[in-house]
């Protein structure tokens, strides 16, 4: 007969005491995230940093450049410019959450970050974009008032009016981006802590989790194309009505000059959503996509149009050109 020395239920508890050390130590490395930045261009990183840099300073300049314009120029004191301050400050706020931790890990390899800290640059980096879109629709807006109605335009968008859109645009993007948030929190992440992305995007950061991220997957996928669908039919409505207006006007340089700036402008709004549609696509169905390709493109998109914007919308504006030029003449004489 075997003298056992310890009682077999002991024995039983063994591996399930082991488990749960291995689930606290894994629980407690999860408490920091390594971003790998772009997977499979480490050659090119010191590149691509340089690049990005380059395109960050532009935003950073031109969209600061915008803001002091406007604030300085009281007769730029109209709706169309408080919209254009909001995109400034959006872009700023979208450009500053990813580039600053981006260039760290590109110059400096400094990949790690706080689960507190990349939930963080998650709800800023969402709910920009989401803000964004919706200022796009509220320019559009301003367009279409301001074209096919001028003579009603200063008493339909009054200064409380635009108070009011501007607070429902930005409402708009905490109210349906914090649910990423809530949902990201509440899943246990027991597994590997290597986020292979540039930046904390949501998708790439619930994927981490061990349960079924279901929930967090449907709900993202769901505001993606609610903001998208709902936004562009918006532009697209107010644009035709615009462009409508534009082919009555008598003249073909009339027509040319409005549908060049209207253009351009819906151009840069429309390339806007490309890439984030395509982004959303891709965490979920797109398995055969180039992983170095899909960050690539999910970097583009929040750092190419904070670059244009202030282009397209400040340097071809007729008021803010002339505005910019003096500042520089005068500094320069």
């Amino acid at each position: 007969m075997m003298d056992n020395q310890y009682p077999q239920s002991d024995f039983l508890l063994v591996p399930i005491k082991v488990f749960h050390t291995m689930m606290l130590i894994n629980l407690i490395n999860l408490s920091t995230f390594i971003l790998l930045g772009s997977p499979g261009l480490e050659v090119a990183h010191i590149w691509i940093s340089i690049l990005f840099s380059a395109m960050y300073a532009v935003a950073v300049l031109g969209n600061f450049s915008i803001l002091f314009i406007v604030n300085m120029e009281l007769s730029l004191h109209v709706p169309m410019y408080y919209f254009l301050c909001m995109l400034a400050v959006t872009d700023l706020i979208l450009s500053t959450s990813i580039l600053p931790k981006m260039l760290s890990i590109f110059w400096f390899n400094s990949k790690e970050i706080d689960f507190s800290a990349c939930l963080t640059q998650m709800f800023f980096i969402h709910c920009a974009a989401v803000t964004e879109s919706g200022i796009f629709v509220a320019m559009a807006f301003d367009r279409y008032v301001a074209i096919c109605d001028p003579l009603r335009h200063s008493t339909i968008l009054t200064n409380p009016v635009v108070a009011k859109i501007s607070l429902a645009v930005v409402l708009r993007g905490g109210m349906l981006i914090l649910p990423y948030l809530f949902l990201a929190r509440r899943w246990p992440y027991c597994g590997t802590n290597i986020i292979p992305h540039s930046y904390c995007e949501h998708m790439a950061v619930v994927k981490l989790a061990c349960a079924d991220i279901s929930i967090s997957s449907y709900y993202s996928l769901s505001v993606t194309f609610l903001v998208i669908a709902l936004d562009v039919f918006c532009i697209a409505v107010s644009y035709t009505q615009i462009l409508r207006a534009i082919f009555s006007l008598p003249t073909k340089d009339a027509q040319l000059k409005t549908f060049g700036t209207r253009g351009s402008h819906l151009i840069v709004i429309l390339a806007s959503y490309i890439p984030v549609l395509f982004s959303a696509l891709v965490h979920r169905f797109g398995h055969n996509v180039a992983l170095h390709f899909h960050i690539l493109m999910a970097n583009s998109y929040l750092i190419v149009p904070p670059t244009l914007h202030p282009i397209i919308y400040g340097v071809r504006t007729k008021q803010i050109r002339n505005r910019l030029l003096q500042l520089l003449t005068h500094k320069g004489m």
